[in-house]
């Protein structure tokens, strides 16, 4: 119920559009609840003089006729905008709950990424919106028509004549009872199909996206399989569900029709005998039962709708309940650009809460100084960093800019100091140049131009017959690896942050391309704080400071000669990697200096 109430209250923001909705409504059952008196007088007009062998009197008869054609037209206007207000309001509260969904999944951090997969999250937005879409419309604007047609008539039945109104809603309890157990299994049934739904959605997801490595290893038909079994599952609840909404509303139909079928031989009996029961009264009677019908039916509906919103509601606020471990404090620091300097003091770090990631970690960093990070994937070192940009917060310990604890900082504001070339490139489907430029949305083709020179991508790019105005495909599918990773390294330039965090930055590419990366991020680097995140040693032997980290800690630490004189797990890393490079190129340029001679 109180998702259900939490709901109400997003619709009430709505209030003068409600107001009108609900006087719509009123006017509406107002006009049809008067109806079948005219019809059982205009009856009476001709039943009762033809029975009597008089005259009927037409102007009786005609001003009944114009009564209820005015009434009719003052229905179907007041219809049309309870419909119309119901559909507003719905569509506008569905607006507002996508709109808040959005911004919270924007400004979360980490951490509820990686607890809410991407496909659950598509779930709250599409299939739990609409539910609650659909609750607002037919349980919360709509449902008090049917309410207040169902307790005028049943009130305007049973002081008509008692006993026959008595028969014509003895069904309402049965009925009452009947439905409110069926909520509960439909709310259980529906939380069900929505969790079902959004797994079906996790693997529409990863496989449209991964259709690539689906065909590299020929499992179609695993994919297939998998699919269709949640994709049963799925219908198989429908189905149940459904059928649970159906026996109601079947039930409720015959108990009423049953409940006619009494007050038809009961009232017909009480019209032969000759009692003051006339055949108008029968015949308005029936018509009143049959506007009883109409709340009835649509009772099915209406629980239908609760029962959906109420699951959807319960899934839908606690994603929006969900509290971001990185919170910004009031009246945080904004600084237009920081020095650079960078200090950790005894951070420790656990995604779990368990196993540490990072351990009592210290190190401090002067403006423009470059530091490499080294080590094995899964020792901590883009942990590293993803705290340094408060993307998650020390379990233990704090990080200084300037020497301003980072928590003081405004979040974008931080973040927008701190340029970061990722591993995993994310590329949006749009043209080359709103990728490149994408958190500088203001900046001029020449910076993109220049960042891209820096990326060594100016050339590749002027070269395709759209230029920078090339549309890539999903997530970049049109890029080599290379290509994708030189679009991050121009994104990342353009912004000309004071913090640059390079995150393996040449790994995939060639060693020409590399050597040019190099020799271009030489002159970005300099005068700025960088990290080089690397698993191989070529790309960070020349940085100021090189760490080389281990399951969380820092194993060692220099440059590159104090390092090697450790001869420690540096030097190891030196004579697999670099060392058998080193050779072959003497030896190469000793055989070319031959040749030559």
């Amino acid at each position: 119920m109180e998702h259900i109430l939490r709901i109400i209250y997003i619709a009430f923001q709505h209030k003068y559009k409600l107001f009108f909705a609900y006087l719509s409504t009123a006017g509406a059952v107002a006009a049809y609840v008067v109806l079948p008196r005219y019809f059982g007088e205009a009856i009476d007009s001709i039943a009762i003089p033809l029975s009597e062998g008089n005259p009927v009197d037409r102007q009786v008869l005609i001003s009944a006729v114009i009564i209820i054609m005015a009434l009719s037209v003052i229905r179907g206007v007041l219809s049309y905008w309870q419909t119309h207000l119901a559909e507003a309001i719905s569509q506008y509260v569905a607006y507002d709950l996508r709109n808040m969904l959005y911004d919270h999944v924007q400004n979360q951090s980490f951490d509820f990424h990686d607890k809410y997969h991407t496909g659950t999250l598509m779930s709250r937005a599409i299939t739990d919106v609409e539910n609650i879409r659909m609750f607002i419309n037919m349980g919360l604007v709509r449902a008090p028509y049917f309410i207040a047609l169902f307790v005028i008539v049943a009130y305007v039945l049973l002081t008509s004549n008692f006993i026959l109104g008595l028969i014509g809603v003895a069904f309402m309890p049965v009925v009452a009872i009947y439905t409110s157990k069926v909520r509960l299994k439909m709310r259980a049934l529906w939380l069900k199909v929505q969790e079902k739904m959004a797994e079906l959605s996790i693997i529409l997801q990863e496989n449209f996206a991964g259709q690539r490595v689906v065909k590299a290893f020929a499992s179609e038909e695993y994919e297939e399989s998998k699919f269709q079994e949640k994709n049963q599952e799925v219908a198989d609840i429908y189905v149940e569900a459904e059928n649970l909404r159906i026996s109601s509303v079947s039930f409720m139909l015959f108990t009423f029709m049953l409940s006619m079928g009494i007050v038809l031989w009961y009232g017909g009996r009480l019209v032969i005998g000759g009692s003051e029961f006339t055949p108008g009264d029968l015949a308005e009677f029936i018509f009143y039962l049959q506007i009883l019908a109409m709340p009835v039916r649509m009772a099915g509906w209406v629980v239908n709708s609760y029962a959906r919103a109420g699951s959807a509601g319960e899934r839908m606020f606690g994603v929006l309940d969900y509290k971001s471990q990185v919170q910004e404090i009031d009246n945080p620091i904004i600084t237009e650009r920081v020095n650079g300097s960078v200090t950790f003091q005894n951070v420790s770090f656990s995604y779990t809460g368990k196993t540490k990631a990072l351990k009592s970690i210290s190190i401090n960093v002067n403006p423009g100084e470059v530091i490499a990070l080294l080590g094995v994937p899964g020792s901590g070192k883009t942990t590293l960093v993803n705290l340094l940009c408060r993307f998650y917060d020390p379990s233990e310990g704090e990080i200084l800019i300037d020497g301003e604890n980072i928590k003081n900082y405004q979040l974008n504001n931080l973040r927008s100091q701190i340029g970061m070339v990722q591993q995993d490139l994310f590329l949006f489907t749009t043209d080359l140049k709103e990728n490149i430029s994408y958190g500088k949305e203001n900046a001029t083709y020449d910076e993109i131009a220049q960042a891209s020179k820096i990326a060594q991508m100016h050339d590749f790019i002027e070269a395709l017959d759209d230029g920078y105005e090339t549309y890539v495909g999903e997530r970049g599918s049109t890029l080599s690896g290379g290509q994708r990773q030189r679009m991050a390294i121009a994104r990342a330039v353009i912004l000309d942050p004071p913090i640059l965090v390079l995150d393996d930055s040449t790994s995939s590419v060639d060693a020409n391309t590399e050597d040019e990366i190099k020799k271009a991020m030489e002159s970005v680097m300099k005068g700025r704080t960088t990290f080089v995140i690397a698993n191989r040693l070529s790309t960070v032997h020349a940085a100021d400071k090189i760490l080389v980290m281990n399951e969380g800690e820092i194993i060692e630490q220099g440059n590159h000669q104090e390092l090697l004189n450790l001869n420690g797990q540096y030097k190891k890393i030196y004579d697999l990697q670099l060392r058998p490079q080193e050779t072959l190129n003497s030896e190469f340029n000793e055989n070319q200096g031959a040749v030559i001679k």
